[in-house]
């Protein structure tokens, strides 16, 4: 015998007879056969046993005292950690009616005794092979999916790259500080985290939407690169034109990310990064823009990049101010708490003032 038929794990197959004898001319047939027989008396061991030693075949008496095969049979299908394990019914009688049922009940195949020994082993070959051959295949399968998954996570991350690299021309175009976009995303996880831990959030945010958000955030601004640079660097107040230029970036922003959830890339972080984009410059009292919502019309996602985004945009450096102190603009926010933001969401926020960026 080869050093690899020594190691190699052999298949087992459950036997399931109340007579002793029917057992043993099963176990010499299985064993002669070079597989590992694994014996019980009735359905009970059975299916202990088939959650212990995870056989790849059953063999399985139909008439027996107590728990039927036809039952045992019912049970060992019913599980989703158990069904794909063959089984063969095995009878004294051959009524087709009987035979059909045992199918009916989820067995692959049907061995009448008397054994012949031929037959048996037969069958038994067949089973092996298939269960070995579906094994194979769901694992292929497995593998096939992960590799799918991985390759939509890939193309996912690439096209949020893109996203990002327009942003950073938006960004650019503002002005902005090169660490506002880390600062906005981790500001707003922050700011959902804490959220999570209060009466009137905690059930409306989950863990999920707490690693989109952080990844949407940044995006709110991306309809800046349609904005003219003179616009946007501008260091003395807009005119009332240039002000609804301006207020246009929530809708091109908008409107580009949902040129890209059209072409295949209709994910969650993509439609909260639309509801970002468009809706952040909402008041809490429907005086902000684009459509002047109000209240908890505004995407609870919106809410939270209005409040953390407002932050920190009062601690930048502007082309026409300077940045404000956190202190500063705590108190600058808290004086439109009940306007512009929503009250809880803003004293949340103002707890976790000291851990903000």
């Amino acid at each position: 015998m080869t050093e690899e038929k020594k190691n190699r794990i052999l298949p087992r197959i459950l036997v399931v007879d109340d007579v002793d004898t029917n057992r043993f001319i099963l176990r010499d047939i299985i064993t002669e056969m070079g597989y590992q027989p694994i014996l019980t008396e009735n359905g009970e061991q059975a299916l202990r046993m088939v959650r212990h030693a995870n056989p790849q075949l059953v063999i399985l008496d139909i008439a027996m005292p107590g728990m039927s095969g036809y039952e045992v049979c019912e049970r060992i299908k019913a599980d989703p950690e158990t069904r794909n394990i063959p089984i063969i019914f095995i009878s004294a009688f051959d009524n087709p009616e009987d035979m059909v049922k045992g199918f009916e009940y989820g067995c692959e195949d049907y061995i009448t005794k008397p054994f012949i020994p031929e037959v048996v082993k037969v069958r038994i070959s067949i089973q092996l092979k298939l269960y070995d051959a579906n094994r194979k295949m769901a694992e292929m399968n497995r593998q096939l999916q992960a590799s799918v998954n991985e390759q939509i996570k890939q193309m996912e991350k690439e096209r949020r790259s893109v996203l990002y690299a327009l942003l950073r021309v938006a960004r650019e175009n503002a002005f902005y500080d090169d660490s506002y976009m880390e600062r906005l995303s981790y500001n707003c996880r922050l700011l959902a985290e804490a959220m999570q831990l209060s009466a009137t959030f905690d059930d409306v945010i989950s863990d999920s939407d707490v690693e989109i958000i952080e990844l949407a955030a940044p995006l709110c601004d991306l309809g800046n690169m349609a904005i003219s640079v003179d616009i946007l660097q501008k260091q003395s107040s807009l005119t009332e034109q240039e002000n609804q230029i301006m207020r246009r970036h929530t809708v091109i922003g908008a409107d580009i990310l949902s040129d890209v959830a059209k072409v295949g890339n209709n994910n969650s972080f993509i439609q909260m990064a639309i509801e970002i984009a468009n809706y952040h410059h909402e008041n809490w009292d429907g005086s902000g823009y684009p459509t002047g919502k109000r209240g908890n019309e505004i995407p609870l996602s919106a809410q939270i990049v209005g409040v953390a985004g407002a932050y920190c945009a009062l601690t930048e450096k502007r082309t026409y101010r300077s940045a404000f102190t956190p202190e500063e603009a705590i108190k600058i926010m808290e004086a439109d708490s009940e306007t512009k933001f929503n009250p809880e969401i803003f004293w949340i926020l103002k707890r976790i003032a000291k851990q903000l960026h």
